[in-house]
């Protein structure tokens, strides 16, 4: 059988299963359904959640640019955020409170590392050592990511930051502070949070920082950029310094400290639009160029075919002695999950040039079969889907080995409009998830943990202070940023620390059963 033939038959039988799959609607799990050496928490990053952003010491990383130059549509900023700065010991207080097995939080670079190398800023040393002695103290497992989208403007401004191999050293130079640091209290590092976004929202459609894009591709009006190039060159930098970092903490670090090191990547699954053979094609492609692009490398060492062959020489290559670096180059994968999306095939793109890398995957995407696809990538929370969650999580399984997954993010936003405690549709989503994880552990997959994005409201880089997330409401109008318990707080101490049964908000009143002392 000709080639061309057989491949969509082949892409038709491997997704066959999680097209036809359904998650059942499980009521009756409790935390101890869960193996013994999983982990629940919850997690923010450095400039989501510390504010602070000109205090002790710290200089601006592209994200205070980025927002103080009008990056974000409302014109809000992470200048306060939810002041962890100040609150961090009040916020571990409520980890303890609410029964977190275990936080993750992001380090800022350049509150450690002013200059983005050299000189060691004591008083970003000592509050992050602070912080991880306050978690450490309660018992609670401390997962660390050394990079949260958050690159010091320093570097940017010197020599283009993540668009210069330069870069590598650097990073490595941070990552050896930070290791040394606070390594033996950290069992869990990630080296970069959402490559994937970073090289897409940033370098090409322009609507993150550093916000780089160039005509007629992007939405942000940039000023500077290469939208058919710089997402490639700015992930194939992040891949070569996460494969370093690796090297460096598994040959000085990882010994005598014992922790797990990884990388993580933003998800979302999509199915076809219709269940044609070339829409069905074009999931996996753009399955390829969204998680491939990523994982491939540090998997088996090298970029997927397709990409190659449509990217040509705008995809940089990697040498012998990298590709051997990079193969292996994790103890885990992370994950960020929050929804799914409907795929229609547009490979009559791939004829055209210019392209950027939205147009190179040959692919529409809309939030539901209601909506006319675009080449836009996929907002955060267009729809719930448990059953397009377990089902990355399989395909994660099936396509790479097994890896050991950490769910790193999964939470769903609520407005501001909205219920700003009695948040049931966030008790629902996080049920509907977490079961949906404990039917792919019973599947064979090899899920470790999951973290609630995210522990307290913060600003969002997508929405600043519009989608609230946070299992504590923080009033972003006071001054103090006051905490309070939303009822999704109370449902997950339920969950955690008493054995309860994941309800349905449909089947109990929460209010009566669920509370925790403060």
């Amino acid at each position: 059988m000709r080639l061309s033939l057989l491949l969509p038959l082949l892409l038709i039988s491997f997704f066959l299963p999680f097209l036809a799959k359904e998650v059942l609607c499980i009521y009756n799990f409790t935390r101890n359904d869960f193996p013994a050496d999983f982990v629940f928490g919850a997690g923010t990053s450095s400039y989501q959640y510390e504010g602070a952003v000109a205090e002790d010491g710290r200089t601006p990383s592209i994200w205070d640019t980025f927002t103080h130059e009008g990056g974000i549509p409302d014109k809000s900023t992470g200048d306060i955020a939810s002041d962890g700065y100040h609150k961090y010991k009040e916020d571990v207080k409520l980890m303890r409170d609410v029964g977190l097995e275990a936080y993750r939080f992001s380090i800022s670079w350049s509150r450690v590392l002013p200059n983005g190398r050299g000189t060691v800023n004591p008083k970003g040393l000592e509050y992050y050592k602070s912080v991880v002695n306050e978690i450490f103290e309660r018992g609670i497992k401390i997962h660390v990511s050394l990079h949260h989208l958050d690159l010091p403007q320093v570097l940017h401004d010197e020599y283009g930051g993540w668009l210069s191999h330069r870069i590598v050293d650097d990073f490595k130079e941070f990552a050896d502070l930070c290791f040394r640091e606070f390594g033996d209290k950290v069992s869990h590092w990630t080296t970069i949070v959402e490559p994937n976004v970073y090289g897409m929202a940033g370098y090409d459609s322009g609507i993150f920082a550093p916000g780089r894009c160039s005509y007629p591709f992007g939405f942000n009006n940039c000023t500077a950029g290469n939208s058919a190039t710089e997402p490639y060159i700015t992930v194939h930098n992040m891949l070569l310094a996460h494969a370093e970092v690796v090297k460096l903490y598994r040959t000085k670090y990882q010994g005598n400290q014992n922790g797990k090191i990884g990388l993580n990547f933003y998800s979302f699954w999509g199915y076809p639009f219709s269940n044609s053979s070339v829409d069905i094609k074009a999931v996996q492609r753009v399955f390829e160029f969204q998680f491939g692009w990523i994982l491939n490398p540090i998997v088996f060492g090298d970029y997927p075919e397709i990409m190659k062959t449509i990217c040509s020489s705008r995809l940089p290559n990697f040498t012998t002695s990298q590709i051997e670096m990079l193969k292996g180059s994790f103890d885990f994968i992370g994950l960020n999950h929050y929804t799914s999306a409907f795929v229609m095939d547009n490979s009559i793109i791939l004829k055209m040039y210019p392209r950027d890398y939205i147009l190179d995957m040959g692919a529409n995407i809309a939030a539901s079969r209601n909506e006319t696809p675009s080449g836009s990538f996929v907002p955060t929370h267009p729809q719930i889907d448990p059953a397009g969650y377990q089902n990355m999580l399989e395909y994660l399984k099936h396509k790479y080995g097994d890896p050991p997954i950490y769910v790193e993010e999964n939470g769903y936003g609520v407005g501001v409009n909205g219920s700003a405690l009695n948040d049931y549709a966030r008790i629902d989503f996080l049920r509907q998830h977490i079961g949906a994880t404990l039917e792919a552990i019973r599947n064979g997959v090899n899920v470790k943990g999951y973290f609630v994005w995210s522990f307290v409201d913060v600003f969002e880089y997508l929405g600043g202070y519009r989608s609230r997330c946070g299992l504590y409401h923080v009033d972003f109008d006071d001054d103090l940023r006051p905490r309070t318990p939303k009822l999704s707080a109370h449902w997950y101490y339920s969950f955690l620390k008493n054995n309860s049964e994941a309800i349905s908000t449909e089947r109990t009143d929460l209010q009566n059963l669920l509370h925790f002392s403060q």
